[in-house]
């Protein structure tokens, strides 16, 4: 239940500082004590929405609350809830709220409200988990990496269109041929990389691969460790969702495992991807 503690400490650092300047996500993943992609992707995953929304979402409630119930001036407001311009504010508020600060004020209108957020665990699971922990010695991934910015959440929409782009122009099969280790078909893995370079993590497309260097691929080694390894059946994206959430909402908490420090992997078969019977798996390093 550790992770569930350190997740809401992360959200309680959020509220308090919800108009600093400075707030980061990088900061609230520290008070996590998780990386920046794994707080990201837990946060997600529980509630359905990106921090960075659930931030914006918050200060754009608060914002309006102060709006109709007092007479602060529209650009006041604008700069207390981290708008450089009116401009920008009033766009903003349109978009969460359906009408500009103005009409707000006039009452013509209902607002969008987001509550603070307060993370509970259900009892759920009557639905088995077909799972398996394994104890793997390191191994090497063949393939193609990208390095993402995790400000702004960029890398949530960059690595679909990296796949996007990997299943469009050929990648992906020449992957499939070079698969010749033990973790059988085409694999997405996560590298926190901070200790490099701050903010930021390194996505890799892939395959389990033995041998020197293959043209046209660079190497990852992935450490030894105990990974927990969920199947996975259904189309693709909705069955990788839907598990994922599973595993942090009623897995992790009854289990006893905590997430370890090593990368995570989405395994992904040969086959249509949209068939109702299609096969994949997600390795978790646990301990």
């Amino acid at each position: 239940m550790s992770w569930i503690v350190s997740l809401q400490k992360a959200i309680d650092y959020i509220e308090e500082h919800l108009l600093d300047e400075d707030l980061s996500i990088g900061k609230a993943a520290e008070e996590a004590n998780s990386s920046v992609f794994h707080f990201q992707r837990t946060f997600a995953i529980l509630t359905d929405m990106p921090v960075g929304e659930y931030i914006r979402g918050r200060r754009l409630t608060l914002a309006a609350q102060e709006l109709v119930r007092t007479d602060r001036k529209v650009i006041d407001l604008a700069y207390k809830y981290g708008y450089d311009t009116p401009e920008a504010f009033t766009k903003a508020f349109r978009r969460q709220h359906g009408m500009t600060p103005t009409e707000a004020r006039n009452f013509s209108g209902k607002l969008k409200s987001y509550n603070r957020l307060v993370i509970q665990v259900s009892l759920k699971g009557a639905e088995a988990m077909q799972y398996a922990i394994v104890k793997k010695e390191a191994f090497q991934v063949a393939g193609i990496k990208r390095e993402f910015s995790l400000c702004n959440e960029e890398n949530l929409a960059g690595i679909p269109k990296m796949w996007d782009e990997v299943n469009s122009n050929g990648t992906a099969d020449k992957l499939f041929m070079l698969n010749n280790g033990e973790i059988k078909g085409v694999l997405g893995v996560c590298v926190d990389n901070r200790s490099k370079k701050p903010d930021s993590m390194d996505y890799w497309i892939g395959a389990s691969f033995k041998g020197d260097k293959p043209d046209s691929f660079e190497c990852l080694e992935v450490p030894a460790s105990k990974w927990a390894v969920f199947e996975v059946h259904g189309a693709m994206p909705h069955a990788m969702q839907n598990t994922w959430k599973k595993i942090f909402s009623e897995w992790f908490p009854s289990s006893g495992y905590e997430h370890a420090a090593a990368p995570e992997l989405e395994v992904y078969s040969a086959g249509n991807a949209s068939n109702p019977d299609y096969y994949s798996e997600i390795w978790i390093p646990v301990k």
